[in-house]
């Protein structure tokens, strides 16, 4: 006991050891601090270091880790508690034994806390058991996956009860049911409120350069792999990282929706980029859609609505990276920080619990953030089909350009859903995009209906953008602008693919009156009597294309590489009569339409 309490006074007055052995037998408790730990930690037969009260552990050593001992680390993280949701998780702890170095991790390394430094292990339930239990805790290992390098849904891992998982390797985990009262740290929050469940991770703690492997094109889940909270920025914009396209992908998930069966999920992933090493950020919270028997998914779902900060990966937060080349990415020590899960700009995917304030101890000076200014952007929403909404985020940074760039532009990792509205980037669907700011410049959108479907575009947040610039949603149909920054535009839409219909700019061109002149050189009409669309071109500009809209947007009529003609005829005897659009686009991008009516009625 007397080693004991030496190295809680040590660590009282330094919080910072060169390294430490733990004798057979000895503990340490760690209490709302931050333990730092310069070379490696042995912790020696039945000893025990306790991180309690948001404490954490970081280590400085650079490269393989020399952490060893059958010893174990104890730090508690609580997920959602609901046994129909997934959390994805990436473990702190490894197996401890004498071996130096990261081990393997297992579910059966979790336990329930029952007093401040006692837990008993938690129940592994057969994989033909769908349900787990908060008391005494039993966690389902039917829903233990894993994803490395997957293209598709049918790649994901079972893994169970086994210790397979490798450091750096996330897993996903559903929650359990009921409610567990007991209060081990003596700060008023239960192990199981009925919302979030407690568990204590306990083994060897991860250390020093961990690899993970990627492929391009393919997702890999990951995570936080140790006992301290993760600059997530650093580590995606790391120079060694740029495989992982240096964008971070959450899962969330309809809390709502209490089922098992695939076909009834709603889920979906939300899009986190750091834009720069210290920005908070940008993040898009997912759309939820439920989901097909083969994964795929089908057309109905909800915004998400669930806004949170992922500047800094709490203690076990799993995510996703969707790689743009085959590579590896290395977490290191020196992308470990303290910064209190709940806190700022670190939050597990469930909402972190209110801290009893009344008890609540002085804050640490290490937890303090510094003050930073928000990324300049705008969400722009599009709700579809009165039931869920889409939302994008157009961020304006100075050395963004107008293709993709590692750590801004954030795919569409929810591209199966039949009805959307993504950027268009470098023929990719994207859900975060950025751009150096030019007021001249137009964003290209796409849209798709696997059915008829009406969208409502607006912009809901404004954050760190001029005010007085006006931001204008523009139709190719009827070549209008409409303001959706202080109102909203509604239009229904065909069946089909729309790549170039839709864009946001910042200027109504209309109001400005450009383009007047080309349009006196270019004309169209619509002969009725036999049955002809007619376009005149006497200054034989050069035309890229030509395509005829119905009322709701769907293309009837298409022909491409026109050439400079003077003159050119099209068809319209088979079309229904109406109200359609008439476009012809230059080579240089410049569309010439005009409202034509078609009737056939005489022939």
């Amino acid at each position: 006991m007397k080693k004991t309490t030496l190295l809680i006074l040590i660590l009282a007055t330094t919080k910072c050891i060169s390294q430490i052995y733990f004798s057979p037998n000895a503990n340490m408790y760690v209490k709302n601090e931050v333990l730092y730990v310069q070379g490696n930690i042995n912790l020696d037969a039945s000893s025990n270091l306790y991180l309690r009260n948001n404490s954490q552990l970081l280590q400085g050593s650079a490269g393989t880790s020399a952490n060893l001992g059958s010893g174990v680390l104890s730090v508690y993280q609580e997920g959602t508690s609901d046994n129909f949701d997934y959390n994805y998780w990436c473990s702190p702890v490894g197996n401890a034994s004498a071996t130096p170095g990261n081990e393997n991790f297992g579910i059966t390394m979790l336990s329930r806390p029952t007093t401040v430094t006692a837990s008993t292990v938690a129940t592994i339930l057969p994989a033909t058991n769908s349900n787990g239990t908060s008391s005494p805790l039993a966690i389902a290992s039917k829903w233990i996956y894993k994803l490395v390098k997957a293209t598709n849904y049918s790649q994901w891992f079972f893994v169970g009860g086994a210790t397979t998982l490798a450091p750096g390797e996330g897993f996903s985990m559903k929650g359990t049911s009921g409610t567990d009262t007991t209060d081990p740290e003596g700060t008023g929050i239960t192990n199981n409120p009925g919302s979030a469940q407690r568990y204590d991770f306990r083994g060897k703690p991860n250390d020093g350069n961990i690899v993970i492997n990627l492929g391009a094109n393919n997702a890999t889940l990951t995570g936080n792999p140790y006992p301290s909270a993760l600059h997530l920025n650093a580590f995606l914009l790391d120079g060694s990282n740029t495989a992982t396209g240096g964008v971070a992908y959450f899962w969330q998930q309809d809390k709502t929706v209490n089922t098992h069966t695939l076909v009834s999920y709603k889920g979906g992933y939300g899009s986190y980029a750091p834009v720069d090493l210290v920005s908070p950020g940008v993040y898009i919270p997912a759309f939820f859609s439920s989901y097909n028997a083969d994964g795929s998914v089908n057309n109905t779902g909800s915004s998400s609505g669930i806004a949170i900060n992922r500047r800094y990966s709490p203690i076990g937060q799993g995510f996703v990276i969707s790689a743009i080349a085959d590579g590896t990415a290395t977490f290191k020590n020196s992308h470990r920080v303290f910064i209190k899960d709940g806190t700022g700009s670190s939050q597990f995917e469930r909402k972190a619990p209110k801290e009893d304030t009344a008890k609540k101890e002085d804050s640490d000076p290490e937890t303090t953030e510094e003050v930073v200014e928000e990324v300049s952007h705008f969400k722009f929403n599009t709700i579809i089909d009165n039931q869920f909404t889409r939302q994008l985020a157009l961020a304006f940074v100075p050395t963004a350009t107008d293709g993709i760039d590692i750590g801004i532009d954030a795919m569409n990792m929810d591209d199966a859903v039949p009805n959307d509205v993504t950027f268009w980037v470098e023929n990719g669907s994207y859900v975060i995009q950025g751009i150096n700011f030019d007021e001249t410049k137009k964003i290209a959108l796409t849209a798709k209906a696997a059915t008829n479907a009406t969208f409502k575009f607006y912009i809901p947040e404004v954050v760190n953008f001029d005010n007085s610039q006006m931001i204008y949603l523009y139709d190719a149909l009827d070549n209008s602008y409409h303001d959706i920054k202080n109102g909203t535009y509604e239009v229904s839409v065909a069946p089909g693919v729309y790549p170039d219909r839709f864009k946001i700019t910042f200027k109504n061109e209309q109001t400005l009156g450009t383009g007047s002149e080309t349009s006196k050189q270019f004309f169209i009409i619509q002969d009725n009597t036999n049955s002809k669309l007619r376009a005149s071109n006497p200054n034989n500009l050069a035309l890229k294309s030509f395509k005829l809209y119905d009322v709701l947007g769907k293309t009837v009529l298409s022909k491409k590489d026109l050439g400079t003609d003077q003159n050119y005829t099209f068809s319209t005897s088979g079309l229904s009569n109406g109200i359609y659009i008439a476009e012809f686009l230059t080579t240089n991008n410049e569309r010439l339409t005009e409202k034509i009516v078609i009737s056939n009625s005489g022939k």
